[in-house]
């Protein structure tokens, strides 16, 4: 296309209605595009020009009458401006003053002349140029016009007012405008609106309508000026009193200066970079803390940071970070301490007086090891951890992990948090006031998880002597050493705990006690205790006289001695009949509610029991709760008793087995866990495979349902240990041959009859001698398991061991079959009718 062939974009319109609308003549004009801002009428505006086009368009009116048509650009980031990015109304203006730049841009002044309508664009390669008629107003001013353009004078006086760009000349030129349109392209232009509100006054011809659209914007400034000058109100006068009081602070400090006195904020931060300094921190604890104070002392007290900075600076200032008690090194001492407060328990005494003499010896240098006690509830473990700190000397803390869910209850929160507090562990080294407590964390077993964490992998650290060196909690955000710390954790289950936490423990497994040592117990420790806690210790309350009302209490006489003791057959009655346990809780209970009856008759002035006796039980307790003495009254068929361990300790349980005609089909009931039924089908699967052995007829099978069920079925219960006892009842039943009542047995079975070993025979073998049994059935493997069962507990009982299946049945069953002794039946209806139980 040649250089000066014209493209024409057109737009239609009438020449004759222009005219008639207040438009003029064509003229054609170079254009220059507008960037982010709009050209009105008898406004000189100064304009730099930098694209190519643009300064031909410049170059063109130059080289005529210095003519341009400046038109608003519809989107800024447009670089090749085409028509459709340009508005329609632009605004003819004349160059008055021209600057040629070095980089070949141009910077002109420009004053606006009239308003221009574009008709068509012509668009060559050097400048666009438009077709464009002029449009003239209509300058009548009506009452509407003259109300309208005093309302915006008088908001446009408000907003120079407010505005801090705006000078005040700008409200003085507009008033000295009289014509209506030019006021309102006055203002207009020296509010900061974006380019689609300013193009909107321009295109808007109606001049009323123009001045009423100004209105309206000029109210919406105002409206955003005031509440900015509200907000900077605001924060000057909060400036300004900081301000203030910093100058009256500093005053105050130089009159106090002069008199030799202190100010009271400045003595309170004397007072804390000295505690600081004496509370022996490490390095970067006390730089840490002495860089906190001085932020602290940069704030004014008022402010929120303020407390939190002077919480987190006490907390530094009271944790113990080097003070420590001296251990106790008399192992003869430590030793009667031990037995004082505890009986029994030998392997607990022994290790902590290991411990003892290993610290004396190799120093600091020994480890502090994290031990864990496993036992029933109410064998003392917790009471334990308060003799061992006794015995050695040292402070002793004790938190309750029973329930805790959250993983900050151990590391805490970070200051960032509102109220953010240290965990439980700083908490309580707080508490100790020493870095070396015994620190006990109380069931350990019974953590929890959820959405906020595991607190069970936080303990990790904790627990670790190769970590605990730099515990870190996360409000303190400083390692803190607690590796001197003697941790103590205790747990009913070792189940619970994960595997990792329990790899950082020393478990010492707690039994159940034997009836002997609850005796002894009960006699040192649970009697005097409820009887002093019961005020039956000493005093002895004396009657008032007869002139005093009836309803005054007896005034108390201390004098030396009890007013009540507990016989041995009586103690030895309550073990028996009434509580059931591993522990010693529920005989402590017992004890503290004959002391209650008998403190409320004493109180009463009536007469009283001196010594309780065994048959004076029922009177206080009610009647006995529990049978002592074996399970079963006689020897049966198809009834073995086992031994079964839970949470509370050993015990026995029954396994009765009852045939029936049927088609060879098994049922097991009583709750029994997946292991316990497969225990029963491998005890079946050994009868069958062994029936000409056992002398059962293997027909018998095919038409026989078998039914075993343990007693107590709302327990659960599971395990392999019960396996030879469900096949001895099962091959009594088959054989008619009675089971002992006095045997116990315990051992998992094989499918070829072996007999292998199981857990929890302590505890089992004390629960089967606390049932009165007397011949105990064991798989020879667990013989080594009997050392850790007290001698007298062994003297009394028998313990048979076995490898195989037929062992047991030699040992448990009677040679005499029940036909024989019950009577002349036939031995197989004899078998079936003795099942039956």
């Amino acid at each position: 296309m040649p250089e000066e062939s014209p493209i024409l974009f057109d737009f239609p319109i009438n020449p004759e209605s222009a005219l008639i609308d207040g438009q003029g003549q064509e003229r054609t004009l170079p254009v220059v595009p507008l960037i982010n801002t709009v050209l009105f009428p008898h406004m000189l505006t100064p304009l730099f020009v930098g694209r190519e086009r643009s300064v031909a368009a410049i170059e063109e009116a130059m080289s005529g009458d210095r003519t341009i048509l400046a038109v608003a650009q519809r989107e800024p980031d447009i670089e090749e401006v085409g028509p459709a990015d340009l508005y329609t109304i632009g605004v003819e203006a004349v160059i008055q003053r021209i600057l040629k730049m070095p980089d070949g841009s141009i910077s002109i002044v420009v004053q606006g002349q009239r308003r221009m309508r574009v008709v068509a664009y012509v668009q060559d390669r050097h400048a666009l140029r438009a077709q464009s008629v002029a449009i003239y107003e209509n300058t009548e001013k009506t009452i509407a016009v003259e109300a309208m353009m005093r309302a915006v004078l008088s908001l446009f006086e408000k907003v120079v007012k407010l505005s801090r760009t705006l000078p005040d000349d700008a409200y003085i030129m507009a008033m000295n405008v009289s014509e209506p349109g030019w006021l309102a392209d006055l203002i207009v232009s020296t509010l900061p609106l974006d380019v689609p509100r300013r193009q909107e006054i321009l295109e808007t011809l109606d001049v009323e309508e123009r001045l009423r659209r100004l209105s309206i914007m000029l109210s919406q400034e105002l409206d955003v000026l005031e509440l900015e000058s509200r907000i900077h109100t605001q924060v000057q006068k909060e400036v300004d009193r900081s301000q203030r009081e910093f100058f009256l602070r500093e005053q105050m400090k130089a009159i106090q200066r002069e008199l030799g006195q202190t100010d009271p904020i400045q003595r309170e931060m004397d007072e804390l970079r000295e505690r600081i300094l004496a509370a022996a921190m490490p390095e970067r604890a006390q730089a840490k803390a002495l860089e906190e104070l001085e932020r602290m002392e940069m704030m004014p007290p008022a402010s929120p940071e303020y407390s939190v900075l002077r919480t987190y600076l006490d907390w530094l200032i009271h944790l113990p970070w080097s003070q420590q008690t001296e251990d106790d090194t008399d192992l003869v001492r430590a030793a009667a301490t031990l037995e004082c407060n505890h009986y029994g328990l030998p392997r607990v005494k022994e290790r902590i007086l290991e411990f003892m003499a290993a610290r004396m010896l190799a120093g600091p240098r020994l480890k502090s090891p994290i031990i864990c006690f496993v036992g029933p509830p109410g064998v003392g473990k917790t009471s334990l951890g308060r003799s061992i700190a006794e015995a050695l000397g040292r402070r002793f803390v004790r938190i309750s992990l029973g329930g805790v869910h959250d993983e900050a209850e151990i590391r805490g929160h970070r200051r960032t948090y509102i109220g953010a507090m240290p965990g439980r562990i700083v908490k309580a080294m707080k508490d100790a006031g020493t870095i070396n407590p015994v620190f006990m964390l109380d069931e350990i077993d019974k953590l929890g998880s959820d959405f906020r964490g595991d607190p069970a992998s936080a303990l990790l650290e904790v627990l670790d002597p190769e970590q605990n060196v730099a515990f870190t909690d996360h409000y303190l955000d400083l390692p803190y050493d607690l590796s001197r710390v003697l941790f103590i954790t205790t747990a009913n289950l070792l189940d619970p705990i994960p595997p990792a936490l329990r790899d950082r423990m020393e478990v010492i497994h707690l039994p159940g006690y034997t009836e002997e040592e609850k005796l002894e117990i009960a006699r040192r420790f649970l009697v005097p205790r409820q009887l002093e806690a019961n005020g039956l210790a000493s005093p002895e309350y004396v009657a008032q006289s007869a002139a005093a009302p009836t309803k005054d209490a007896a005034a108390p006489v201390k004098m030396p001695g009890t007013v009540l003791r507990f016989s041995d057959s009586a103690l030895q009655q309550i073990i028996r009949g009434y509580t059931y346990e591993a522990g010693v809780r529920n005989l402590e209970r017992e004890i503290g509610a004959i002391c209650r009856k008998v403190a409320r008759r004493l109180a009463e002035g009536r007469h009283y029991a001196h010594i309780i006796q065994a048959s004076a039980l029922p009177r206080y307790l009610g009647p006995p709760r529990y049978l002592y003495g074996l399970a079963e009254q006689q020897d049966e068929v198809g009834v073995a008793t086992g031994m079964s361990w839970t949470a509370n300790g050993g015990d026995v349980m029954a396994v009765e087995v009852s045939l029936m005609k049927g088609r060879g089909v098994l049922s097991l009931t009583g709750q029994l866990g997946e292991v316990m039924r497969e225990s029963a089908q491998a005890a079946l699967s050994f009868a069958r495979a062994n029936a000409e052995a056992l002398g059962i007829k293997p027909k018998r099978f095919e038409t026989t349902d078998i039914h075993i069920h343990v007693p107590v079925g709302a327990v659960p219960k599971d395990g392999p240990s019960a396996g030879i006892t469900m096949a001895t009842a099962l091959i009594s039943a088959f054989t008619g041959r009675p089971v002992r009542r006095d045997v116990a047995m315990t051992g998992e079975i094989t499918l070829r009859g072996r007999v292998l070993p199981v857990g929890g025979i302590k505890e089992k073998v004390l629960g089967a001698h606390r049932a009165g049994i007397l011949t105990i059935i064991l798989p020879r493997r667990n013989s080594v398991d009997l050392e850790e069962v007290p001698a007298h507990v062994k003297r009394r009982l028998n313990f048979v061991y076995v490898d195989h299946m037929m062992d047991v049945i030699a040992c448990a069953l009677c040679n005499q079959s029940a036909s024989k002794r019950a009577s002349p039946t036939s031995a197989e209806e004899a078998s079936v009718n003795g099942a039956q139980i």
